[in-house]
């Protein structure tokens, strides 16, 4: 592969990122952890019985999984913003767009995979049925990638302001509740034995127009929040 390439220019943006993240692993466990906490928490607080908890499973992990992906969005572009890089990245000759949408490829894999792969554990923790955890593994794996191309948005408009993480969180709530909305209506169809097939195509519909749009919005954002 020929140096000063956008595909090398990729690649070594990817390898950067996860050597980052790798570096800075126990902030990167961080979400994971809060995410195990929260469902902990339900049978403590409703009690053992297994019919109150798996009424209630999909929905609670949906939300976890989602409040825990969002933890961990400020630091999308805020270690590039203070090492200088971040200018480099929006002045370089290669499409901004796309090494964008590296990165968010990076978050997701480190932030929401993991949060993925324990899913079935906290299942069983809250007795979620076993014909609805594939549909709970579909829908987050539409979700999560919504959320972190929307997530990637929102954080290139507010890189540039400090202890923007309220402000943050404000703009990306109203965003995926809709993604919430579906995706827990399809666990709880699949749970009373209804057909939950639209929802999780709505997620893949919108995953989909997202992954065209959402890069190019972020890096037109990020042009305007470093002016």
């Amino acid at each position: 592969m020929k140096p000063g390439t956008t595909s090398a220019a990729c690649i070594a943006l990817l390898r950067r990122d996860f050597v980052l993240t790798w570096r800075r692993r126990g902030d990167a466990l961080n979400p994971l952890l809060f995410a195990i906490i929260v469902v902990s928490l339900f049978p403590f607080a409703l009690g053992p019985e297994a019919d109150t908890l798996a009424r209630i499973a999909a929905g609670t992990i949906f939300v976890a999984v989602l409040l825990a992906m969002l933890l961990s969005l400020d630091a999308l572009f805020r270690s590039d913003l203070e090492d200088g890089s971040l200018e480099q990245l929006v002045l370089s000759p290669h499409p901004l767009a796309l090494l964008i949408a590296g990165k968010v490829l990076v978050h997701w894999l480190t932030t929401a995979l993991p949060l993925i792969a324990v899913v079935p554990l906290l299942a069983q923790l809250l007795h979620l049925p076993a014909n609805v955890l594939p549909v709970l593994l579909t829908a987050l794996a539409l979700a999560t990638p919504l959320l972190s191309l929307i997530g990637a948005v929102c954080v290139a408009l507010t890189v540039g302001m400090r202890r923007s993480g309220m402000l943050l969180t404000l703009l990306v709530l109203p965003l995926i509740v809709p993604a919430l909305i579906f995706g827990a209506g399809a666990c709880n169809a699949a749970q009373a034995g209804f057909a939950f097939t639209a929802p999780l195509l709505w997620l893949g519909a919108w995953l989909a127009l997202a992954l065209v749009l959402a890069p190019l919005a972020a890096a037109a954002a990020l042009k305007i929040s470093l002016t």
